[in-house]
């Protein structure tokens, strides 16, 4: 089986426009991101998928230097962009991830992947974002082309095709989907870049970490901020992400 790791990337961002492509030590976050998912053991490729919007040739430029092949779709419609990008690709396992979480673990992405394709009876969708017990920056969702293709083909809710895989979580009838808690619990930290004060912590740690070991973990960003305490404050006060939408009998999907 391919597996296929698809970031969606786009310049326009609401709250801190072109984060993506900011750069910390004279590198863009989104480089970032991508060499740390060149250490992960169970990807067969990395794309982008961005719009088609002049706004965003940037990040498609970005590809181009990367040696990553790139997907350009509707802006709106992310799950169409995902759809088109895996269909390019030959994926039959797909790994979303956004360009906003330069400090993606590769040990995590790898566990996420494994527990899906390593199931017996098959999961369809395994994820470990959603359940408050890693810091926002480090989630990873992976599915089954399969049940990627069939969201794009029947998905009408707006919600479902700006966000990608409510509508296999949303149907446990059809979809069998796990929930990754980590224990210990992280809780309370954001490592994701969405507003000016993201991007200063996140500053703070890659000029602190990456020019004495480019392949830090998350546990080497847990031991620079235990030494230093204020540098969680910077963001404490940005509001988080909505939780993913409950499925249709009322609870999220099983965790474990």
């Amino acid at each position: 089986m391919k597996t296929v790791a698809i970031i969606q990337a786009r310049m326009t961002s609401t709250r801190l426009p072109g984060k993506v492509l900011r750069e910390v030590l004279g590198r863009p976050l989104l480089g970032y991101q991508v060499e740390r998912l060149r250490r992960c053991r169970t990807l067969d490729e990395i794309l982008l998928a961005t719009t088609g919007n002049a706004t965003d040739d940037p990040v498609a430029e970005f590809a181009g230097r990367e040696g990553l092949r790139f997907w350009r779709g509707p802006e709106e419609d992310v799950l169409a962009r995902f759809a088109g990008a895996a269909e390019m690709a030959g994926a039959d396992i797909v790994v979303r991830l956004t360009a906003d979480c330069p400090l993606v673990d590769p040990e995590l992405v790898d566990q996420v992947v494994s527990t899906l394709t390593e199931s017996d009876p098959p999961f369809d969708y395994v994820s470990n974002a959603g359940t408050g017990t890693l810091p926002a920056g480090l989630d990873a969702e992976v599915l089954r082309a399969d049940a990627l293709f069939a969201a794009h083909s029947e998905a009408i809710v707006r919600q479902e095709r700006e966000h990608v895989t409510p509508f296999i979580y949303n149907h446990p009838e059809r979809f069998a989907c796990r929930m990754l808690r980590h224990e210990p619990p992280i809780e309370g930290q954001r490592w994701t870049v969405d507003q000016p004060e993201d991007f200063e912590l996140v500053r703070r740690i890659l000029e602190a970490l990456y020019p004495q070991n480019p392949a830090f973990t998350y546990r080497d960003v847990l031991a620079l901020l235990e030494a230093h305490p204020d540098w969680t404050e910077i963001n404490r006060t940005v509001s988080a992400k909505p939780k993913p939408v409950k499925s249709n009998d009322g609870a999220y999907p099983e965790q474990a």
